[in-house]
């Protein structure tokens, strides 16, 4: 009991680090849960979006600051992700936890895919700034349809234990927002998404045996965000996500393949 609260402790502080870093990375923690730990889906999604819901504030807070938050915009997206969560936790607690976990490797194989595929396109996406406002003014600025955004990401992240900005994120950017933008919006919006979530599979747990893993996991994810946001300015983040890419690939390939 006493290592596994250190690992996950060490892998919260790790994830933070990383999610403070580039903004992704939280998708790894239900992984880590499921697969290092053997513990049940339910307790495994539970402890994720708590950590999220850190990582979403500590971002959320640094991303305002920045001046890169649109809030008006986040809040319309993220009630149609608040009801698109609770969706996904009840979808979750109906499907078989074998093929959740499926689910959970397939989001992860994507996740990191869609990583690796981003890094071109943000470079080359960074000048149209002007253009990316018109597109903005159309696209999202239309009501359902940020609505019906939010619902569906909401649903499968829910589901599936994605963190929220890896799968928003680069929704929004082809939706036409600036991408800094469309990470302080993708951080905001997991708090929406973590909280009915955490809530959701925490009923479905054994609080006793939870608890100290969620309070471990809690301190440790936040200063992890706290400490990797510092550190963001110095280190090459193309780099460390393509890093995190790869790993997520080659972890995911290896669950949905029985090679780990």
């Amino acid at each position: 009991m006493s290592l596994a609260l250190a690992a996950a402790a060490v892998v919260n502080l790790v994830v933070g680090a990383i999610v403070g870093l580039c903004g992704v990375a939280g998708f790894l923690l239900p992984m880590f849960y499921v697969g290092s730990l053997s513990m049940g889906v339910a307790e495994s999604l539970a402890l994720s979006f708590a950590a999220f819901i850190v990582s979403g504030v500590l971002g959320s807070i640094s991303y305002r600051k920045a001046g890169n938050l649109d809030i008006p915009f986040g809040i319309r997206l993220s009630v149609g992700s608040l009801a698109g969560a609770l969706l996904g936790v009840k979808l979750n607690l109906i499907i078989p936890e074998a093929q959740v976990k499926v689910i959970l490797y397939l989001v992860v194989l994507l996740s990191g895919i869609s990583i690796l595929l981003r890094k071109d396109k943000k470079s080359s996406s960074e000048p149209g700034g002007h253009e990316g406002a018109k597109k903005e003014k159309g696209l999202l600025g239309n009501l359902p349809l940020t609505l019906l955004l939010g619902f569906v990401t909401g649903i499968i992240c829910s589901l599936s234990g994605a963190g929220g900005p890896v799968l928003v994120m680069p929704l929004l950017v082809v939706l036409g927002m600036p991408i800094r933008t469309a990470v302080g919006v993708a951080l905001f919006n997991s708090i929406f998404i973590g909280i009915p979530a955490a809530v959701g599979y925490l009923t479905q747990c054994d609080i006793g045996a939870v608890l100290p893993f969620l309070a471990a996991a809690l301190v440790s994810h936040g200063i992890g965000v706290f400490y990797g946001s510092r550190m963001a300015v110095k280190v090459n983040q193309t780099l460390l996500k393509r890093g995190v890419a790869v790993f997520s690939i080659l972890l995911s390939i290896g669950k949905l393949t029985g090679i780990m």
